[in-house]
């Protein structure tokens, strides 16, 4: 029987009502609760099937490697590199230790204590004005100050082996900034300076530091001018290829004993000189904490210390994204030639294709009498080639041979070089910027060809986190067999081994510092194996 709502009496038609909210919300009730149920049954079965850190790790787990030895309260649109490097580059297999990070921490603090502009650092500079010798009881603050020596790879080198020994030392990094650098390269610390001021006391004297500088610490040890009792308020310390037997006892331990109190050191090099430190018993301990993988100190102090200024990284960025971007895989060519007078020879380019078809990085040309036909349901892979070299006629070369033919494998290579202005112009503003812009496009790409004893390839290198096949030098003008040899680590090689006699046991009983593959009188690190 129908009931119409209409024809029951007021109190009636309110128990109805009741009735119906009181059905309603039990049903209500019910959906809820059987929804709540559902969901956690579904939560359940995917805890159950994904491993637990995924759901739970801390969320430093998905940063990349510069993130996580970057500190906080950096401004991001001043410097843009420092965090969009990440949206370049592929995620690092190698991750930096908790000891390395803490320690860029607490050398930050350091740097903010002791930087110019602190008390510290007034106190500290008028120790320079006054006597030349002083008292050997200690300061808080002490300092190295780094001054940029030939090309671009070279500076880079030095900076991020006086910056290793910065930390090996609690020593405050300062950069002689009268070149370009401001124009390359953000500041590296937060809220305090690397750069060191114009007004510094020394700044005066730092071109003339040499060997025959009555402050040059080898000269000085020459000299019999060192003593226990006194202590110079400064140092200049000579780091070259050809140092002298008494400038590498600075890395002897009864050296260093003397020199950390000296409150300024002043260093000059053309050279990667980490490995050395690593043959000091006392700093060795300290380098095993923070680089468990001994191969990584390089690539992670650059990521950590280098990053480029906006206008270089937009260089990086605009190639990357017309060239590079679409391709499935990217080829780093670099090319230095080191003979004189410099340019392109055959005898190179039969070197470079040797290496790079034998060790199947790129495909050999289709034979003349076959007929390659592309398969149009089926998109072939594009193998982009980077170039970088001062000599243009290499890229031309590569970039007609596939062009004219196809290649065996049916992939498309399209070759690309930036630039080739045939003469480097070290301290340049535009030339140097392009410099560092190409290095950094080399350590975006996913292999990787250097030239023998090329700082401009170790630096790439070491940032990518690659370790490239290595073009031996040719001899007589012929091209060597065989071509190239992979590198043992993405470690750049110190060209000069800087060993001391004091050293000498050390290097023999230390796996990790080998000889270089491609050059006999250097040395490099590696993972142990």
């Amino acid at each position: 029987m129908r009931i119409h709502s209409h024809l029951l009496r007021p109190k009636t038609r309110f128990n109805m009502k009741k009735l119906e909210d009181n059905i309603s919300f039990k049903i209500s009730g019910v959906m809820k609760l059987t929804i709540t149920f559902a969901t956690c049954l579904v939560l359940s079965m995917v805890l159950l099937v994904l491993p637990s850190h995924n759901i739970f790790n801390d969320h430093k787990s998905h940063l990349t490697t510069t993130e996580e030895l970057l500190a906080t309260g950096f401004d991001e649109e001043s410097c843009m590199s420092r965090y969009h490097q990440s949206s370049l580059r592929k995620p690092s297999p190698y991750k930096p230790s908790t000891n390395l990070v803490s320690k860029l921490r607490s050398y930050e603090m350091l740097h903010k204590r002791c930087g110019p502009g602190t008390k510290a650092y007034e106190r500290a500079t008028k120790q320079l004005g006054k006597n030349n010798v002083i008292n050997s009881s200690g300061d808080d603050c002490q300092y190295v100050v780094w001054a940029p020596m030939f090309g671009l790879g070279n500076r880079i080198l030095s900076m991020v082996s006086v910056f290793t020994y910065a930390l090996m030392t609690d020593r405050v990094m300062l950069v002689d900034q009268r070149n370009d650098i401001t124009d390359l390269f953000c500041e590296p610390f937060p809220g305090t300076s690397c750069l060191l001021p114009s007004d510094f006391p020394l700044t005066n004297q730092i071109d003339s530091f040499n060997r025959t500088h009555s402050h040059c610490y080898g000269t000085m040890l020459k000299n019999h001018a060192v003593n226990s009792t006194t202590r110079p308020s400064y140092l200049y310390i000579d780091i070259f290829h050809d140092s002298r037997d008494h400038d590498k006892r600075f890395f002897c331990e009864e050296n260093q004993a003397f020199i950390k109190n000296v409150p300024w050191l002043v260093v000059k090099s053309n050279l990667y000189y980490a490995p050395s430190l690593w043959l000091i018993p006392s700093f060795q301990t300290k380098l095993m904490k923070l680089f468990p993988e001994r191969d990584t100190v390089f690539h992670h102090l650059s990521h950590y210390l280098l990053h480029p200024t906006n206008e270089v990284w937009g260089m990086v960025t605009r190639s990357y994204n017309a060239y590079l971007s679409r391709a499935d895989e990217v080829l780093g060519l670099q090319i230095r030639v080191f003979s004189t007078p410099s340019g392109y020879f055959q005898h190179v380019m039969d070197q470079i294709l040797s290496c790079t078809q034998r060790e199947k990085l790129l495909p050999e040309l289709a034979s003349n009498g076959s007929q390659q036909v592309m398969n149009i349901t089926k998109t072939p892979k594009l193998k982009a080639v980077l170039v970088t070299s001062l000599h243009p006629e290499y890229s031309d070369e590569l970039k007609n041979m596939f062009m004219e033919r196809p290649s065996s494998t049916g992939e498309i290579v399209e070759v690309y070089q930036p630039s080739g202005e045939r003469v480097q112009q070290t301290d340049k503003k535009v030339h140097d910027q392009k410099a560092l812009a190409e290095i950094y496009l080399l350590s975006l790409t996913d292999k990787l060809v250097t030239s023998t004893r090329s700082t401009f390839g170790y630096v790439a290198q070491g940032l990518g986190g690659l370790k490239p096949w290595i073009l031996y030098e040719p001899r007589h003008q012929k091209a060597p067999d065989p071509p190239c040899v992979r590198a043992m680590s993405m470690e750049p090689c110190s060209l000069k081994a800087l060993v001391s006699a004091c050293q000498a046991e050390t290097i023999k009983t230390t796996p990790f510092v080998k000889y270089c593959e491609d050059r006999i009188t250097g040395i490099k690190l590696v993972d142990e194996l």
